[in-house]
C-alpha cells in the first residue's frame, strides 16, 4: 500500500470526525533550552501515516464499523514507535533511514527501539535476537548510521536488563558468561548510539512490578546505562502512570545514590535502595501499613521516607531521566482471578485501555516523555495462563495471536477503554 493514500483516507476520517465532534486544537506545548541528546518540551515525536491503526480505520470504514472507524482513525493520529527487531546491517539502516528522512519532512522526532540482543526474551513469546555479540554490535552500528545526524530518541532492549539470561531458569546461564555477554552488548550499544550527536538513549529498565530500584540500578549500572540520556519504563506492560513515575524516580535516585561518595562499591550501595517491596525506614513490625507492600501504594511513603533521608534534596540535572510507555496503562494493571496457576498478567490482560497521550511536555522534572512503545493492538503472545491451551481462557478460549501480530479485537477494546478518551491529535 502507497504512503499517500493512508494519508488521505486517514485525513477524509479525521475531518469528518471533527466536524461531528466540534474539537478544537490542543494548546501548544511551552519549550524549553534544548541541548543535544535533551528533549525540548515541544518535541513532536513522529506519526506514521501507515500504521496499523490507520490500516485498521480503513478497514473497519469500509465493514460499516463507525465507531471502531472513528476510534482507530483517532489512534492513528498519535505518534507511536517502530520496533527494529531483525534484518541485516544492511537492511536495518536503510529502514531506519527511510523513518528518520520521513520525520524530517514533518519536522517531528521518530521513537526507535532496538529489540534484537542475542537470547531476548529467555526464549519465550517474543524469542530471537542476533546470531551473536558481534553480529548485534554490527546491527547496532547500522541502526547508527541511518540515524547520522539527526534528531531521534532511541529505546534500547524492553527487558533486556530486567530478564537476564541468569534469570531464565533451567540452567540457561550456569557460568554466568551469557549475562556477562548481554550486558556487555547493551553497554556497546549505548555507546554506539550515544555517539550520535543528536539521539537521546534510553535503556529499558523493567517496570514497576518486578525488580526493586536496587536491582535494576546494578544492572543498569552494570550496562553503562549512566552515560545514556535516562532510563525507559513499562514497555508493553500495563503498570499505571503515577506508580510507574514514583517506581523511576526511586530508580533515579537510587543510581544517585549507588554513585555519589559513601563508602562500599556502587553495586553495594544499590542493595541498599528501598523501593516497592521494603524499605528499612519502615517500622516493620508486622502491623497493619507498617512495612511497604507492593499491593498497597499506600504504604509507598516509607520508601518515599528512606530516600528523603539518604539522598535528599537533588537538582534534576544531576538525577537520571526517565520516559515511560503508556500505550495501554490506562486502566492500570489487570488483577487476574485466583483461579489460575499462572495469570500471565503482563500477557494481553483484558479489559485494559489506552493512556495518557505522547508527550514531551510531562509536567514532571525527570520525566522527559510519555510514549507509546508498545504498538497498540498487536498481541503479547499466546497466552494460557497455566491451562493447557491452546486457547486464552480470558478471552472464551480463543488462541491469541503470536507476539507482536496485529489483532483488531484487541486494538478495539484498547482504544474503546482509553483513559482519557481518545481524541485527535490535531498537533500534528
Amino acid at each position: 500500500m502507497s504512503r499517500v493514500k493512508p494519508i488521505r483516507r486517514l485525513a477524509v476520517l479525521a475531518c469528518a470526525a471533527v466536524a461531528v465532534a466540534g474539537l478544537t486544537p490542543q494548546a501548544t506545548a511551552t519549550p524549553r533550552p534544548v541541548n543535544g541528546y535533551q528533549l525540548a518540551h515541544s518535541t513532536r515525536f513522529y506519526v506514521d501515516p501507515n500504521s496499523k491503526a490507520a490500516r485498521q480505520a480503513v478497514a473497519d470504514l469500509r465493514a460499516g464499523h463507525l465507531t471502531d472507524a472513528r476510534n482507530m482513525a483517532k489512534l492513528a493520529s498519535w505518534p507511536e514507535s517502530f520496533w527494529l527487531t531483525e534484518g541485516t546491517p544492511r537492511q536495518v539502516r536503510a529502514k531506519v533511514r527511510g523513518i528518520m528522512h520521513a520525520a524530517k519532512a514533518t519536522h517531528t522526532v521518530p521513537v526507535l527501539v532496538l529489540y534484537n540482543v542475542p537470547g531476548r526474551d529467555c526464549s519465550n513469546y517474543s524469542s530471537g535476537g542476533a546470531a551473536s555479540p558481534a553480529a548485534y554490535d554490527a546491527w547496532v552500528r547500522a541502526v547508527a548510521g541511518g540515524i547520522g545526524d539527526g534528531k531521534a530518541l532511541t529505546i534500547v532492549e524492553p527487558d533486556g536488563l530486567a530478564l537476564l539470561p541468569q534469570d531464565c531458569g533451567n540452567g540457561a546461564d550456569p557460568d554466568g558468561a551469557r549475562t556477562a555477554e548481554r550486558l556487555s552488548s547493551i553497554k556497546s550499544a549505548i555507546k554506539t548510539l550515544e555517539r550520535r550527536p543528536s539521539t537521546s538513549v534510553y535503556v529499558d529498565g523493567g517496570t514497576s512490578n518486578w525488580q526493586s530500584p536496587g536491582v535494576i540500578t546494578q544492572r543498569l549500572l552494570a550496562a553503562g546505562a549512566d552515560s545514556a540520556q535516562g532510563i525507559a519504563l513499562n514497555v508493553s506492560n500495563y503498570q499505571p502512570t503515577d506508580q510507574l513515575n514514583q517506581y523511576a524516580t526511586w530508580v533515579s535516585k537510587c543510581i544517585h545514590y549507588a554513585t555519589h561518595g559513601g563508602t562500599g562499591t556502587a553495586e553495594s550501595r544499590a542493595t541498599e535502595c528501598a523501593g516497592q517491596y521494603y524499605s528499612a525506614s519502615a517500622p516493620n513490625d508486622g502491623k497493619p501499613g507498617n512495612s511497604v507492600t507492593f499491593e498497597d501504594p499506600s504504604t509507598w511513603h516509607w520508601s518515599d521516607a528512606w530516600y528523603d533521608s539518604h539522598v535528599g534534596t537533588v537538582p534534576a540535572d544531576q538525577l537520571t531521566h526517565y520516559v515511560l510507555d503508556t500505550s495501554r496503562n490506562g486502566l492500570g494493571a489487570w488483577t487476574a482471578p485466583d483461579k489460575y496457576t499462572d495469570d500471565e498478567h503482563w500477557c494481553n490482560a483484558p479489559g485494559r485501555g489506552v493512556g495518557v497521550r505522547p508527550t514531551a511536555d510531562t509536567g514532571r522534572p525527570l520525566a522527559d516523555a510519555y510514549l507509546y512503545v508498545k504498538i497498540i493492538g498487536e498481541s503479547d503472545g499466546t497466552c494460557h495462563r497455566g491451562t493447557p491451551g491452546p486457547g486464552d481462557p480470558e478471552y472464551g478460549g480463543v488462541e491469541d495471536p503470536p507476539a507482536g501480530a496485529w489483532w483488531p479485537d484487541f486494538a478495539h477494546t484498547l482504544a474503546r477503554n482509553a483513559r482519557p478518551s481518545l481524541e485527535w491529535n490535531l498537533a500534528d
